[in-house]
């Protein structure tokens, strides 16, 4: 199968800080035979001329909407806050572009669906669960497609975050808001309660209790106060498809504790493992069994570390899947899914009653 090599937009260029100057540069210039950085938007053209020179790309824009609409770009990434993606990611679609989109789809469910029925069979629409794509994660799902574990009958999950805690940078403060649809409930708790439905199975029932432990959040180097009115700890007990029971945990303001999942069968456990601060996904991940594990088959380079790893494994899937014509990777109906899933938990902490989930 020929493969081809794939013109790349980036939304949301930085050349100093933010997640497509940590983790999708990084890993797209190390795959330079799939991948050219052929065009990088910023909020002004200043800014993404600083980000043209830092990133090597070969155009820049002051303009999403003028990137996304180029002939010369195949796969637009998606890399700017949440209640900007919306507008990005409809025009690309029109555009009959390919997309990399960062979750959260959107700011609410309606956005997400919205832009998932705008995809045509044109364009692959990947939403950007990056820990899906980890090798290690890959694998134990395999095991326990196998049977490798059993029936499954537990699992337990702690996913700590740096974010959310009793301070904030400047440019994290949107994070606090509720009505921006980038929360703990949503970035660290959604890439893992999207982890834990790919290797256990989907939750058909669930109860749950979000709070806000911190109210009123500084913000560093300034005077600022800004309220809180998101969660900054969850907790969720669910039952899955086939029977297994799970517990999660997500709590901000740790970065210093590991991520843990433990997933107990009758034949068998394994456990996951990682360490990053901002959240299991954008670290590697490491894999133990009490069984025979198998080979973890890692597609991307050799060289990248935390931030990039997964990015770059999402990205070579994606490609995967444009040659191929197949749809394997995590795409914008799982969003929908996944921001279902995320209401009825809301909806559970709210009424103080079990959901189940349809």
């Amino acid at each position: 199968m020929s493969q081809n090599i794939y013109r790349v937009g980036i939304v949301g260029a930085n050349a100093n800080r933010a997640w497509a100057h940590d983790a999708h540069i990084p890993a797209l210039k190390k795959m330079s035979d799939r991948f050219v950085i052929e065009a990088v938007c910023a909020r002004t053209q200043d800014l993404a001329d600083e980000a043209r020179a830092a990133f090597g790309a070969n155009r820049a824009f002051g303009d999403s909407l003028e990137l996304v609409r180029d002939p010369d770009i195949d796969i637009v990434a998606v890399t700017v806050k949440v209640p900007e993606h919306r507008a990005i990611v409809l025009a690309a679609l029109e555009a009959g572009k390919h997309l990399y989109c960062e979750w959260p789809l959107g700011r609410d469910l309606a956005e997400a669906e919205e832009m998932a029925g705008a995809v045509t069979p044109a364009s692959h629409a990947m939403i950007g669960l990056q820990g899906l794509s980890a090798p290690a994660v890959r694998q134990a799902a395999k095991l326990v497609r196998q049977g490798a574990l059993g029936d499954l009958l537990v699992c337990r999950v702690f996913s700590p975050t740096a974010g959310w805690g009793g301070v904030a940078p400047a440019f994290f403060a949107y994070l606090q808001d509720k009505r921006n649809g980038a929360t703990l409930e949503t970035i660290a708790g959604g890439h893992t309660l999207a982890m834990i439905e790919h290797i256990v199975g989907r939750y058909v029932e669930l109860d749950a209790r979000t709070t806000i432990n911190q109210k009123m959040v500084p913000i560093m180097g300034t005077d600022e106060m800004v309220e809180r009115t998101c969660a900054d700890h969850m907790l969720v007990l669910g039952q899955h498809e086939g029977g297994c029971v799970s517990t999660l945990e997500v709590t901000g303001g740790v970065g210093d504790r590991e991520f843990g999942f433990e997933l107990v069968g009758k034949k068998g456990s394994l456990k996951l493992s990682s360490r990053f601060a901002g959240g299991y996904q954008a670290g590697s991940i490491t894999l133990e069994a009490s069984i025979e594990a198998g080979p973890i088959v890692q597609q991307s380079v050799d060289g990248l570390v935390m931030a990039p790893v997964n990015v770059s494994e999402a990205y070579l899937r994606l490609a995967a899947d444009i040659d191929s014509g197949e749809r394997t990777v995590p795409d914008f109906a799982d969003a929908v899914r996944l921001t279902r899933l995320l209401g009825a938990i809301d909806k559970a902490s709210d009424k103080g009653r079990r959901q189940t989930i349809s």
